[in-house]
């Protein structure tokens, strides 16, 4: 198909490629921020509360179909307060979890304001409503009770609180128990067999940190992950064997784990076609949960299972090895900007091969260039004989046309990785490195890395060997430098980083590879001139 386009095409093909694979999809087209006045999901707004005791609600019986109801319900006033180092999490009067506020101030807003993981609309965590209307009704309008208003958890402290709500012939219970790092054990009893749905929540509103997908994920079966992206969602999906759901951003998600196989999970759209994930309870049903940063190794403290809930895109069987050898890293130096220098260095050495052939096939070709342009020149009134005359010299010469192409096709997947781990790693938030780098999540403040970076990559393409015979093609290759320090401007800064000094290994390989072939192509010339000096003789 390429040999199709022309080599303008050609390049605009490959740039484009370029844009996909290395500055992110998710980057030129950023997810819609939510609206917080539109963002009441259908599924969920029948136990919905309002901030006046006397605003009314909508309802849905049916998936994607609402009405409007006087339903009105409780305020959300506070029941428990559950305070430990890291956040603080706060039950309402309608049994849900109404807001966690991480206290760590390396989670900050740009604002300087602490970040809250529960979103203002839609659904809460614990949430539950009933099939019979009548009785979700009710239960709308009636506050639970606690048997502990206040809550303070040591560094591996847990507490369990008790929930009752009172329904006409039903007693809702929720027993908690909340640990230190972010996670809980949860049992829902009811005084008799009702059918209800819990729901998991909706992911934290950070606008700021939206920098990639954002929704709800399903981990189920043999690995199966299922990513229901914001804005994206069409129907209802329905799992079972499910071994964890969350709501997820950036950094942060709410999960569900530790159920029974056969709970049936479903996720629908609202009417944001956003996802609603939800759980179908038993009258006795049991189960855990976490709120919090995406951290590691917190995560599989609490359960390995729960580092699934880590998600790097379509390359997560190759972001998940770098992310371990990162943290490895991390153990050794204590530093996540050296990390990442270590983990770049570790990369180089891996993909040398590549790199060396793709590097020096791009000088053979340069030396054969002449050669090749005298053929074209000789056949060109006769392409096929043309094309094969120049394979011929190609081969001849041990030269391969698609030796500088193929290389950087093969690293795709792994440049595309990293690209997500450093992203997504929350890990790299408040971290320094030096000097002006003093959070590596964020954006360098002075544009300092990504101004060295379209540097770089600009010397590197003035060492590097090109045979192009359009000048438009030459124009567009040599802006790719500006267009790629633009976009970079606003990335974080380890990930700026790793570009940086990817640029300068490749710098000192082309280096390399370029003296190699001056001293080859300075042998070959005293070899000619010697000969040419024995046959006067």
């Amino acid at each position: 198909m390429l040999e199709k386009f022309t080599p303008n095409q050609r390049l605009l093909v490959a740039v484009a490629l370029s844009f996909v694979f290395f500055i992110g999809y998710t980057t030129i087209f950023p997810p819609q921020a939510p609206n917080s006045d539109n963002n009441i999901t259908e599924a969920s707004t029948a136990q919905e509360v309002a901030v006046k005791p006397t605003a009314t609600t909508e309802m849905s019986t049916e998936s994607n179909t609402s009405s409007i109801s006087d339903i009105k319900t409780v305020t959300t006033d506070t029941l428990t307060t559950i305070s430990a180092k890291e956040f603080t999490l706060k039950i309402d009067t309608l049994g849900r979890v109404g807001s966690v506020i991480l206290s760590n101030a390396k989670h900050n807003g740009k604002d300087g304001k602490l970040s809250e993981l529960i979103a203002s609309s839609g659904a809460k965590p614990l949430q539950i409503r009933f099939m019979d209307e009548a009785l979700n009704t009710a239960a709308a309008k009636t506050p639970y009770t606690t048997n502990i208003s206040n809550i303070t958890l040591g560094e591996n402290g847990k507490s369990t609180v008790v929930l009752s709500q009172n329904l006409p012939e039903l007693t809702v219970t929720k027993t908690i128990t909340f640990y230190a790092d972010g996670h809980y054990d949860a049992k829902i009893a009811l005084s008799k067999e009702k059918r209800y749905s819990l729901y998991l929540g909706q992911h934290p509103e950070i606008i700021e940190q939206m920098m990639t997908v954002v929704g709800g994920m399903v981990y189920s079966g043999d690995n199966l992950t299922t990513i229901f992206e914001d804005g994206d969602v069409e129907g209802r999906s329905i799992f079972s064997d499910v071994h964890l759901v969350s709501a997820f951003d950036q950094y942060y998600a709410t999960i569900f784990y530790g159920f029974d196989k056969a709970t049936q999970v479903t996720v629908e759209r609202d009417m944001n076609s956003n996802p609603v994930t939800y759980l179908e309870g038993t009258q006795n049903f049991t189960f855990n949960g976490y709120i919090g940063p995406k951290e590691y190794k917190t995560l599989e403290s609490i359960n390995p299972v729960l580092v699934n809930a880590i998600e790097f895109g379509w390359f997560t069987f190759v972001a998940t090895p770098i992310f371990k050898v990162l943290m490895w890293l991390h153990g050794l130096l204590g530093n996540w900007g050296w990390a990442i220098i270590g983990l770049t260095i570790l990369i180089r050495i891996f993909l040398y091969p590549l790199t060396h052939k793709g590097m020096v096939s791009m000088q053979k070709i340069k030396d054969i260039a002449p050669r090749i342009k005298e053929v074209q020149e000789k056949y060109k009134g006769d392409p096929a004989r043309m094309n094969a005359a120049v394979m011929e010299m190609y081969k001849k010469h041990g030269a391969n046309p698609l030796g500088g192409c193929l290389p950087l096709i093969l690293q795709i997947p792994v440049f595309f990785a990293i690209y997500r781990v450093l992203l997504n790693a929350v890990e790299l938030q408040g971290a320094p490195w030096l000097l002006w780098v003093t959070d590596l999540s964020r954006m360098d403040p002075y544009y300092i890395l990504p101004i060295l970076m379209g540097a770089t990559m600009y010397y590197q393409q003035k060492i590097t060997p090109s045979n192009f015979t359009d000048p438009l093609q030459e124009k567009i290759f040599k802006f790719l430098p500006v267009i790629f320090t633009f976009f970079f401007f606003t990335f974080p800064a380890g990930l700026v980083l790793y570009w940086f000094v990817n640029n300068l290994f490749s710098i000192a390989q082309q280096y390399l590879v370029n003296k190699q072939f001056e001293a080859a192509r300075a042998v070959r010339h005293e070899a000619h001139l010697a000969e040419k000096h024995h046959e006067k003789d």
